[in-house]
């Protein structure tokens, strides 16, 4: 759960405009734990900051820091006590708003492992950071209704996913369209890319790149069609995502990063009650992309031609579905 707002606000009013020279002026926050933490301003810039200090915890080398649009993290000495400092901390570029969500979330889910020790905490802190990083770059300003029905897509299928008995760490693990693969899902040696619809007339699916059904990266390789139909009865984003998160309960380390994959997708907790509209799984279809599967790939089409989207109908493609079970037997994994 994230920290309440007001605890960060309270604090970066109380310390606004004081500086009075280079440096840091900090307050103590509750902590994580046994991590301290601090709401700050850097000065002569006046810049909005959370530090966490670690006592034994060794932090990643500058380079491996996460940095996004908006933000910076950073090792700092600002008590010169020894500890290591690792501040989070607004640039000009990010918007005091989001940059305040951001940093509740970040610490809330350090709070989830503050009875886990130092490192657990110190690697919450920075996968989480990762996510907003990821979700800067994609999507700041949240998902558009096109953005917000794939999501959908993929949730329903991480959901069938663990329903026919996949290892939830490894199904959560797969999901990998949050984070920029090729595939929505990668599952063994082999893929998953999901579509979804609400259309009742056609399945229009939009293919984004000649690699997305190329299967010479990764095979087998499915394209499931998922279509949905709105209605009273049917679960929002947020409906979904509590679902399955309290399926991944059981299982603390998949649950984290399912929660960490959600932000990298657009949609941070506090984003939850943004999307209203509820959907129903009507239908599900899975095919197999093989060598008759129509489609643009590296491989049948001119080498001049380097980029092309196009849209496929998948109502006007033949061939029996398959089921989710038959695709993880595929895989060969459990």
């Amino acid at each position: 759960m994230a920290r309440p707002i007001e605890e960060f606000a309270v604090a970066w009013q109380a310390l606004s405009g004081n500086g009075g020279g280079e440096g840091w002026r900090c307050i103590s926050v509750s902590p994580a734990g046994p991590c301290p933490i601090m709401a700050a301003r850097r000065f002569p810039g006046n810049e909005e900051a959370m530090l966490a200090g670690f006592h034994t915890a060794k932090a990643p080398s500058k380079d491996a820091l996460p940095e996004g649009v908006g933000f910076e993290v950073a090792r700092e000495d600002p008590h010169g006590d020894g500890k290591t400092w690792i501040a989070l901390t607004r640039k000009d570029s990010g918007g005091e708003e989001m940059f305040a969500e951001m940093v509740c979330d970040v610490v809330g889910m350090m709070d989830a492992f503050a009875g886990a020790g130092e490192d657990a905490v110190l690697r919450a802190m920075l996968s989480r950071i990762r996510a907003w990083q990821e979700f800067m770059r994609r999507t700041p300003r949240g998902l558009s209704p096109e953005a917000e029905v794939g999501l959908a897509g993929e949730l329903a299928f991480l959901d069938l996913l663990l329903g026919a008995g996949m290892n939830a760490s490894s199904a959560v693990e797969s999901w990998l369209g949050p984070t920029g693969g090729i595939q929505d899902f990668e599952i063994g040696s082999g893929s998953v890319e999901v579509k979804a619809t609400l259309s009742g007339n056609g399945f229009p699916a939009k293919i984004g790149s000649l690699e997305q059904l190329d299967d010479s990266f990764r095979s087998p390789l499915f394209l499931a069609g998922v279509r949905f139909v709105q209605g009273g009865a049917g679960s929002t984003l947020g409906d979904m995502a509590s679902a399955l998160s309290e399926k991944l309960a059981a299982t603390p380390g998949a649950a984290a990063d399912f929660a960490d994959r959600l932000v990298a997708a657009g949609f941070p907790p506090a984003h939850h009650g943004r999307y209203t509209r509820r959907f129903s799984t009507d239908s599900l279809r899975i095919l197999e992309v093989d060598s008759d599967f129509p489609r643009f790939i590296p491989g049948n089409v001119a080498d001049a031609i380097r980029r092309v989207k196009y849209e496929l109908d998948l109502d006007r493609l033949p061939g029996e579905g398959l089921s989710v079970s038959e695709v993880i037997e595929r895989f060969g994994v459990a």
